[in-house]
């Protein structure tokens, strides 16, 4: 929906996609003057996993709490907020409903403006929020628990989807090899600690190519192979999880770099942002940095804090679109899945 546009002083934002609960308050689209997170981490632990119905009954408990902690951090109330944005998708149905209802109604009582943003739209736009960001257009990957995009960002309301996992994302596939190894959930940060200490080149891993669709992913065959490697290795002493760890994060790394780079040299951009909770893996990060400095190019990354989900990436999509005038409508409903025309 598409409304008379409106440059708001102080939004508050809102998400719930998955399992954090999250608000900050941004003014006049620069200074981000709060940004609180509620994680859910130490509730799903005991289950290897995040459970939906869990999830979204803590983000009924927390919402309140949490987005008053952010107005109270921006020394600010809600007669101030001239604006809300929201996460309306892609994400668990039931999570994003409590931050959408939350902000509806928040927004129809004081008589202010909503807009619905794209969680992996907020995640492009979290470089922004750091200090000296990347000039537009620029590749932007998002790489997360439940997802692994690739796109060309074209300016704040526009992004080219190029490719996306066909099956596991590389986050998923790092909570699923941990599981495999006994090991806590989640399973992105126990395995980088434990790869620090191993062998990257002990076990050969698969590197999906793709070739018909080159900037697609793909991590279930590699995650196989572990699981492979694991059944072999099971009864013969020791498992050497430190080396299997490596190895495994050397070829997701490998892949993510290299299809990355490979669609920056297509669409001849140097500039490349790489977004989502994975961008905090210093592996990634070390060999991103190396391999665009090899060509010349640039890489960009968030600070870790606005990696993982938060309200302060919402926030500065949501004023552009507010700015806009890209507004939700009253019926406005959730979507758990990536809308398939380009954010």
């Amino acid at each position: 929906m598409i409304t008379d546009k409106f440059n708001p002083k102080n939004l508050l934002a809102i998400e719930t996609s998955c399992d954090e609960t999250a608000a900050a308050v941004l003014r006049d689209g620069r200074q981000l003057m709060s940004n609180v997170v509620a994680s859910q981490v130490h509730i799903h632990k005991e289950y290897g996993g995040i459970v939906p119905e869990l999830a979204s009954r803590h983000h009924l408990e927390d919402i309140v709490r949490v987005v008053e902690k952010a107005l109270l951090d921006a020394n600010t109330d809600r007669s101030a907020i001239d604006a809300i944005a929201v996460t309306q998708g892609p994400g668990l149905v039931g999570s994003l409903v409590v931050g959408l209802s939350f902000a509806k109604a928040l927004a129809m009582a004081r008589g202010i403006p909503l807009t619905g943003v794209n969680h992996l739209h907020a995640h492009l736009s979290s470089v922004f929020l750091c200090e000296h960001p990347p000039l537009f257009p620029f590749v932007g990957l998002v790489v997360s628990g439940g997802h692994t995009n690739l796109y060309v960002v074209n300016d704040f309301l526009s992004a080219e989807l190029l490719g996306q996992t066909r099956d596991d994302a590389a986050g998923e596939a790092f909570d699923k090899v941990a599981k495999m190894l006994e090991l806590e959930y989640p399973g992105g940060p126990i395995i980088s600690q434990l790869a620090e200490k191993g062998d990257p080149c002990a076990f050969s891993y698969p590197r999906a190519k793709l070739p018909k669709t080159p900037f697609d992913f793909s991590f279930s065959g590699l995650k196989t192979s572990v699981l492979t490697s694991v059944k072999k290795l099971s009864g013969q002493g020791p498992l050497p999880v430190q080396d299997i760890c490596a190895s495994f994060q050397e070829a997701v790394v490998d892949v993510l770099v290299e299809k990355t780079l490979s669609a920056a040299k297509n669409y001849d951009i140097n500039r490349i942002a790489v977004t989502g909770g994975v961008a905090t893996n210093s592996r990634l990060r070390a060999r991103m940095a190396e391999e665009t400095k090899k060509l010349g190019y640039k890489a960009f990354f968030p600070y870790p804090e606005l990696c993982t989900d938060n309200a302060a990436m919402v926030a500065l999509t949501g004023y552009h679109q507010i700015k806009a005038g890209i507004l939700a409508k009253e019926d406005a409903d959730v979507y758990s899945r990536l809308p398939l025309l380009s954010i």
